[in-house]
């Protein structure tokens, strides 16, 4: 069932649109394989099929939706390929930016990444998983903020989506709790300005989805499209 949150000021009702069903695809309340309906989505929100209508087009671009003729739209399947490639595209950007902030971080930005980090240990503890995926979100988004590249962030997150569907079904699924300590770690080494370590700690951390691929396919294989 769609969850839908309230459309913020000044917010067109085709951005809204889109925020809204992307959330609940990505956040799999809209189920890989499902059915999405104009008319359903028009009332659920609170606006006219148009919007629905072009909101759906751009997700289709970012192959978050397919359109079948006389079927109608569905929510993708998640695809290993199309998700090893956003990884690559936020591997080679994270890199990037993880080694200018172990050169340029300040003090106060560093007690900011340790506030974050803090808390999700504290969430980690409490059996609060929601928690740490917006945590683990802000922890990324903040280091790019944090090397003035806000615009390279918003073109690769416009990618994430079919990355992100993975990273939510291994911390709720599987309940890798290694994300927290892959924070911390990376964390530690951008403090002490030491790239190597940085990097294979940015790496680590990037790379481990790929270990979850058989246990998540066993548990969902309706979710996943076959290779080729």
């Amino acid at each position: 069932m769609l969850q839908v949150k309230e459309r913020m000021a000044g917010e067109t009702a085709k951005s809204y649109a889109y925020r809204e069903i992307s959330e609940n695809i990505i956040n799999l309340k809209l189920k890989p394989g499902s059915l999405v309906s104009e008319n359903e989505l028009a009332r659920a929100l609170g606006v006219s099929r148009t919007p629905v209508r072009e909101a759906l087009q751009e997700l289709q671009k970012s192959q978050l939706i397919e359109v079948f003729p006389q079927r109608g739209s569905f929510v993708s399947g998640i695809s290993f390929d199309a998700v090893e490639e956003a990884a690559f595209l936020r591997r080679t950007l994270e890199i990037a930016i993880i080694e200018e902030l172990c050169d340029h971080i300040t003090f106060e930005q560093i007690e900011q990444l340790e506030n974050n980090v803090n808390l999700q240990e504290y969430y980690l503890n409490n059996g609060m998983s929601a928690k740490i995926m917006e945590l683990d979100n802000d922890f990324h988004r903040d280091m790019f903020m944090m090397c003035g590249k806000e615009r390279t962030y918003n073109l690769m997150k416009s990618m994430m989506g079919l990355f992100d569907r993975v990273r939510i079904l291994s911390l709720a699924t599987i309940k890798d709790t290694k994300i927290v300590a892959d924070h911390r770690a990376i964390l530690e080494a951008i403090k002490t300005g030491s790239k190597e370590n940085a990097r294979a700690c940015i790496e680590k951390h990037l790379l481990r989805y790929k270990f979850d691929k058989e246990k998540l396919e066993k548990s969902f294989p309706d979710y996943f499209k076959s290779a080729g």
